[in-house]
């Protein structure tokens, strides 16, 4: 085990500059996510990390090591790809024992090794069977197993349940989870889905465009978003973002689109007029007796929960409510937000505003 240190690292092709200066520390033991949309540069960063890209600027070090110009085989790392990449004439047992063989280890070491990883992840009734023979859910256990067996400093994983189905990609991230809990290895993750980061990770990088947007624990990206495009990006369904104006009395009140209005309360730093961008979680708006009018123009049953999108005005928004209520499209409802989970943005920077 040993911590990963991204120090300024850029990236170009060429003229095209896809990495602008990251910087992450990952901690020793960590279980370290690195989430964004498609072409946000996190596998480009984690193949540098791997050494299967070069780095134009900045360096990496695992543990003390500059490891920049150290050859892919002596970053003792072990990485898990989004195809599996098995051997497909090997057997599982042949498969993990394939790069321990390379090193020349010991045969009793080996059996050791594999007969361990196999307990710890199911595989031990499956040692025999070659891939082909395997479901998905196997194969990536497989892969897993593979990479254990080398008993890394850390562990890198690029999208590993992406080929999976909705019910085996949430029994592989508590499979994946446990077994950081048990190995307590240094793990990179890869992901483009805000839910698998959210519930797996020690903490959070948002990486959108070559940078870095925000790094946090999943909570505090949840609960307190840097600004527009992590607090977009965090949640499911989306956070629904409002502009208006703030306007001072008594009380802090926050005006938008034919008449849209919702009391921010104490809201400190706010200038009269400003110009703000207002967010709310779906979850945090409530369907009541009184508040905003709304018109109903989806509802989306989910079984525990129900989304129900609605238009006030011009302005859409969605809200998830626990109750099973009787609404259809056209039908007009009541919307209350909790004001202590109100969010504003300055629509210019994007960046939050109050503290």
């Amino acid at each position: 085990m040993a911590p990963v240190t991204i120090d300024n690292i850029r990236k170009s092709y060429g003229n095209l500059d896809v990495m602008h200066g990251v910087s992450v520390d990952i901690e020793d033991g960590e279980f370290m996510v690195l989430v964004g949309p498609s072409g946000c540069g996190k596998s480009t960063l984690l193949r540098m990390i791997a050494g299967l890209e070069s780095i134009t600027d900045g360096s990496i070090r695992i543990g003390s090591r500059i490891i920049n110009d150290v050859a892919p085989k002596d970053r003792d790392i072990a990485m898990v790809f989004q195809n599996y990449a098995l051997y497909p004439h090997m057997t599982v047992r042949e498969n993990m024992a394939f790069a321990l063989r390379l090193r020349k280890m010991a045969a009793q070491e080996i059996d050791k090794r594999i007969e361990q990883a196999a307990g710890i992840l199911g595989l031990s009734a499956l040692l025999d069977r070659y891939p082909r023979q395997l479901s998905g859910g196997q194969r990536q256990r497989v892969a897993m197993g593979r990479a254990t067996v080398r008993d890394p400093q850390v562990f890198l994983f690029d999208e590993p349940l992406s080929n999976l189905d909705a019910k085996l990609r949430v029994t592989m991230r508590s499979e994946i989870k446990s077994l950081h809990q048990r190995l307590r290895t240094t793990t990179v993750y890869v992901t483009h889905d805000q839910v698998e980061a959210m519930t797996m990770a020690d903490r959070i990088v948002v990486m959108h465009n070559g940078v870095v947007e925000q790094i946090g624990t999943p909570l505090d990206l949840y609960d307190r978003p840097g600004n527009l495009f992590v607090a977009g990006f965090i949640g499911s369904p989306s956070m629904n973002f409002i502009e208006g104006t703030v306007r001072l009395g008594q009380r802090a009140t926050f005006s938008g689109p034919e008449g849209f209005a919702m009391d921010l309360g104490e809201a400190h730093g706010l200038e009269d007029r400003q110009h703000v961008v207002l967010g709310i979680r779906p979850e945090h708006l409530t369907i009541a007796s009184e508040g905003i009018p709304a018109e109903v123009a989806v509802v989306e049953p989910t079984g525990s929960e129900t989304l129900v999108m609605a238009q006030c005005g011009i302005q859409n928004v969605t809200c998830v409510v626990r109750e099973r209520l009787p609404v259809k499209p056209g039908d007009t409802i009541h919307l209350n937000a909790n004001t202590d989970a109100l969010h504003l943005f300055d629509p210019h920077s994007g960046e939050r505003l109050l503290s």
